[in-house]
């Protein structure tokens, strides 16, 4: 009974994880909700102001800042990537960021400060100045938009404002990874943006990839949350005023709108605006993803090494659970002592199942025996095993960080390249999964103990099946979770043999 059920666990594990791998997200219903004007959590200085004079345009201008280098189309007024230097120069490409959707809007750039970018159109009616102002040390980025009527007659602007478009022909690795975020009133919702989408004043809307997001808020709220399908691989994220924005001639409209350009990390993003906090989620079990990790950079900060630190948060899972684990051993052996006794009730009601099953229940019951009490623990580490699974793949800090071999906890271990790609498992030759199911085989063979010899053989298949299932389900998982489950398998293989030389 116990093996059925960790064979339907394994299933359900495989499942479960090819499942979002493969299965795109359904985008959220439409919906109208009424937003309010968000609040600035800190006062940042404003770089020293000096006088603009225009340059001459260029196709692509790049901006050299402490934490991004931002490749900037110049004519949009627009980010198309960025680089973010202290993350391995981890790219997010926006390809259109914060550019105006809509034709005859030409940009040239205005020589500033370093701390700032200035563009500007100009036309017989209008001109529309945008200005990106970056801050030292901070992800975030203020840009305000002034347009000025320059006709003598009323002005009415209602172009978008493109957050920036996701590409569904890149990676398909990547593709599960990237969606779009839309804050509304009451919840977050994460919309992975193959559909057209609309929603009345966000607090906010962002992008996100693996490991970096895209966020911008408008100071106003009398913007609209858009998705836009341009064709079957691109749609486009962008903010769209609710009513055409009214200009009398010679005036000037201002709009202003913070952005955060960054990792996805919650502590970095609650420092610019903690209201952005929930585009940090990791799925079903977010909240308990959050914890692990907030477990893990804790024992990193002590060991200053992200590999230990996911040993000790093994070694702290396993004592944490160790009484149902001691439990499960201990009534695996108990069921293992009744076996002959089974057997025998077996031959003597083989043609009578119900009976069978009625004196089996009171063999049980006589012994105290519970046959499901060993599952238990099995059960409670598959929340922790998603929970951390998700925590992992999206896991800056992770990202790049080695142990031992391993150059990347947050990738497969890749101890070398084959020359040839082999089925199923490609040309990574990943040493880890496969430690883990030889740990996971002698764990077996250890509990198996006496058997009667009608159920030796189905006990040998399953002792073969079950190693190569998980060495299967985890080789093309990241080497921080092999890893966690290995030193978990083996500290259960090295007890259950205690337990069995135990009188």
């Amino acid at each position: 009974m116990e093996k059925r059920l960790i064979v339907a666990i394994a299933l359900s594990m495989l499942v479960l994880l090819a499942w979002q791998a493969l299965i795109p997200k359904p985008p959220t219903p439409k919906a109208v909700e009424v937003g309010h004007q968000a609040k600035e959590t800190a006062t940042l200085p404003s770089p020293q102001v000096i006088e603009e004079k225009p340059i001459a345009p260029a196709t692509l201008w790049q901006k050299d800042l402490d934490k991004h280098g931002l490749s900037v189309a110049v004519e949009q007024a627009a980010i198309r990537d960025i680089i973010f230097k202290d993350y391995q120069s981890g790219k997010m490409t926006l390809s259109s960021g914060f550019a105006f959707k809509g034709k005859g809007l030409f940009f040239t750039r205005l020589e500033s400060n370093p701390l700032e970018a200035k563009f500007v159109h100009k036309d017989a009616e209008k001109k529309i100045t945008k200005a990106f102002t970056f801050y030292k040390s901070s992800y975030a980025i203020d840009l305000q938009v002034s347009i000025q009527n320059l006709s003598s007659s009323v002005l009415k602007f209602d172009s978008p404002l493109i957050l920036g478009v996701l590409d569904f022909k890149t990676d398909p690795g990547q593709q599960r990874f990237s969606d779009i975020v839309i804050a509304g009133k009451d919840k977050t919702s994460f919309v992975d943006g193959r559909k057209n989408f609309a929603l009345q004043r966000p607090k906010f809307i962002g992008i996100r990839n693996q490991y970096f997001c895209a966020i911008i808020e408008p100071e106003q709220s009398n913007y609209s949350a858009t998705i836009t399908k341009i064709d079957q691989n691109n749609s486009e994220i962008s903010l769209t005023p609710e009513e055409a924005l009214i200009i009398d001639p010679g005036k000037t409209l201002e709009q202003k709108f913070r952005i955060y350009l960054g990792p996805l990390e919650l502590k970095i993003i609650q420092g610019v605006n903690p209201e952005w906090a929930s585009t940090v989620n990791y799925g079903f079990f977010s909240s308990i993803s959050g914890v692990l990790l907030q477990l893990l950079e804790f024992f990193y900060r002590l060991v200053h090494n992200w590999g230990l630190a996911i040993i000790i948060l093994s070694l702290a899972i396993f004592f944490l659970l160790f009484p149902l684990s001691l439990k499960q051993m201990r009534s695996m052996k108990e069921m293992q002592a009744l076996q002959p006794a089974i057997e025998e009730l077996r031959k003597t009601y083989k043609d009578n199942p119900q009976k069978l099953h009625k004196e089996t229940l009171e063999l049980y019951k006589a012994h105290k025996v519970n046959p499901f009490g060993g599952c238990l623990p099995l059960i409670l580490q598959m929340p922790i095993f998603f929970a951390l699974y998700q925590a992992l793949i999206r896991s800056v800090p992770l990202k790049g960080a080695s142990f031992l071999w391993i150059s990347d906890l947050s990738q497969p271990d890749k101890l070398f390249i084959l020359p040839v790609s082999l089925p199923l498992i490609g040309n990574e030759f990943n040493i880890l999964p496969i430690l883990m199911a030889v740990i996971m085989f002698v764990q077996q063979k250890i509990s198996m103990g006496h058997i009667s010899s009608e159920q030796a053989e189905q006990q040998k298949i399953m002792m073969i099946i079950m190693p190569f299932m998980f060495g299967f389900i985890f080789y093309h998982m990241p080497a921080g979770l092999v890893l966690y489950w290995f030193v978990n398998s083996l500290l259960m293989a090295a007890y259950q043999f205690r337990v069995n030389r135990a009188k």
